[in-house]
């Protein structure tokens, strides 16, 4: 079996039994890296059971991170993981660049890698397929290409990336679901498609009827609880609880976070630091949350975890 068809399969399988987990990355006020707060956020997210876990994506900030912090961070998580469950490290920028992202991440012993859209510029469908290309051909790791922002493909396109050996699926974050329903009819019956909308939970529903369930989870970064409460009720049908925790908790949750550019991610962040989490602030360009805001969120948070029995 060769690592990319173990690798998918792995993920399958742990998609079937739990959201997939994007880990905040730590920081001291100072703004430099908190590897041992890390640490403790990353063991303490897969103690929760997720499907796999994925340093140093958007959530967890790789747009700020060097390559010497990236590798503690993926390092760490792979140490952490110890193989439960499958690593799949961010990378991105241009080719070149990711590139070296990807070599360091097969050095720290990741199992995958998830590729972000490239820098800035508009491209061609030719060019976005030749990203994955280049990429690919540098890497004996399994890619996951990620489709958001100027990064969208055709169904044609999907064709050809599937055709590369080492790609195993794709990430969405449009949520067209249109042409997200044309390129799983595009895709080869083994290839994986992964939900990544923000707060991914309010379109999981509309994601499955497109053959799409798997999704990946901010909330799971700071209320496992509710997370894992979402993904069991949605798992089993069970649909007066999803109703209910979309209603009182997801909705104003991202009525929040749109308020600000970046709360997608300090939003999230802020809720860690609440529940005593070693996460830190964000980095710039993001801001952390102002006083107002983290006073609403402290109550939309303890009455989500109310919901499904826990507590701040």
């Amino acid at each position: 079996m060769s690592l990319a068809t173990d690798t998918a399969r792995r993920l399958r399988d742990g998609m079937a039994h739990g959201v997939l987990s994007f880990p905040l990355t730590s920081f001291h006020d100072d703004g430099s890296l908190d590897p041992d707060g890390f640490r403790a956020h990353v063991a303490a997210q897969i103690a929760t059971g997720p499907g796999a876990v994925f340093p140093a994506c958007g959530t967890g900030e790789f747009f700020s991170l060097d390559e010497d912090e990236y590798r503690r961070v993926v390092t760490i998580t792979v140490e952490e993981a110890g193989g439960r469950l499958p690593v799949v490290a961010g990378i991105g920028y241009g080719w070149a660049q990711a590139a070296r992202f990807a070599r360091i991440a097969q050095e720290a012993g990741a199992d995958a890698l998830l590729v972000l859209p490239h820098y800035l510029v508009a491209a061609p469908q030719d060019g976005l397929v030749a990203q994955v290309e280049q990429i690919a051909a540098r890497t004996r790791l399994p890619l996951i290409a990620y489709q958001r922002g100027q990064v969208a493909f055709t169904a044609a396109s999907l064709r050809r990336l599937a055709q590369i050996p080492t790609v195993i699926g794709l990430k969405d974050g449009h949520s067209d679901l249109d042409r997200l329903q044309r390129l799983t009819l595009a895709a080869p019956e083994d290839f994986l498609f992964f939900n990544g909308a923000a707060t991914a939970e309010i379109q999981a529903r509309a994601y499955a009827t497109v053959g799409v369930p798997a999704y990946s989870s901010a909330v799971h970064a700071f209320a496992p609880e509710i997370a894992n409460a979402f993904f069991t009720a949605l798992s089993h049908g069970d649909d007066s609880t999803v109703q209910k925790l979309l209603r009182d908790f997801y909705v104003p949750l991202v009525d929040l976070r749109d308020r600000v550019p970046g709360y997608a991610v300090s939003l999230v962040k802020a809720a860690a630091r609440l529940r005593g989490r070693p996460v830190g602030p964000v980095r710039a360009p993001l801001t952390d949350p102002s006083a107002a805001d983290l006073v609403e969120l402290r109550k939309l948070l303890a009455a989500g975890l109310d919901l499904v029995g826990a507590t701040l």
